[in-house]
């Protein structure tokens, strides 16, 4: 069986692989995609991309009821520590041999702050190898940049990508995106949470696959992809 992402709207997801399972941005109570308890919410690891409260979400109330590990940058490690959450922390270029794979923290173009104001460092995606031999990039918040070019060198089995423009990739840099990467498989993330983010998924789906190789999965919340 191979690794299982599981979406949970807006930019949330699980991710299952071996033994492990990992959280990403688990943004649950306020999120309109979301009919999520928290409560239920188990998890070894929780991913965090950057500071804003749509991705930093419920990871300290998860994290402390869990005891799941925290990866984040330096700045946003050193926030969640003072408030009682374990953590492992990176920054962008850097890379870690975890016990589900190895995980290396990309560039992102974006911003981060943290809910009381405080900086909240670089914004980031993530690059992870899992312990499967899948190679996952979830890009996070982002605009198009040309190193994703880079990234695709890796030879990419999925891709997460934002689509839902004003504040992330639109469509269209969405589609360059997957152009530069040249993944097996995208997810299109990050849209139709909020108006000022509404998206059409399946046309995006459509120019996609017509002008590439790559498969799109458009996801609804709750629904899950195996990587074959």
């Amino acid at each position: 069986m191979g690794t299982q992402i599981t979406f949970y709207g807006h930019a949330a997801l699980g991710i299952e692989t071996g033994e492990y399972t990992l959280l990403v941005d688990p943004y649950f109570t306020g999120n309109p995609q979301s009919a999520v308890d928290v409560e239920t919410i188990t998890t070894d690891y929780i991913l965090v991309t950057h500071g804003h409260g749509d991705h930093l979400g419920d990871t300290v109330p998860i994290a402390k009821r869990t005891n799941a590990t925290v990866i984040c940058n330096t700045e946003i490690g050193d926030w969640l520590e003072q408030r009682g959450v374990k953590t492992w922390l990176m920054q962008v270029g850097g890379s870690s041999q975890l016990p589900f794979g190895r995980l290396s923290m990309t560039f992102a173009l974006h911003s981060s702050t943290l809910e009381d104001s405080t900086y909240g460092g670089n914004p980031a995606g993530f690059l992870l190898t899992t312990i499967l031999g899948e190679k996952i990039y979830l890009a996070g918040d982002t605009g198009l940049f040309g190193d994703m070019k880079l990234i695709g060198e890796e030879g990419i089995d999925l891709a997460v990508l934002p689509i839902g423009g004003k504040y992330t990739m639109d469509p269209v840099d969405a589609l360059k995106a997957v152009e530069l990467i040249q993944p097996r498989v995208v997810i299109p993330i990050h849209y139709n949470t909020f108006d000022a983010i509404r998206q059409d998924a399946q046309a995006w789906k459509a120019q996609v696959e017509a002008k590439t190789k790559t498969r799109v999965v458009v996801l609804q919340p709750e629904e899950m992809f195996e990587i074959e």
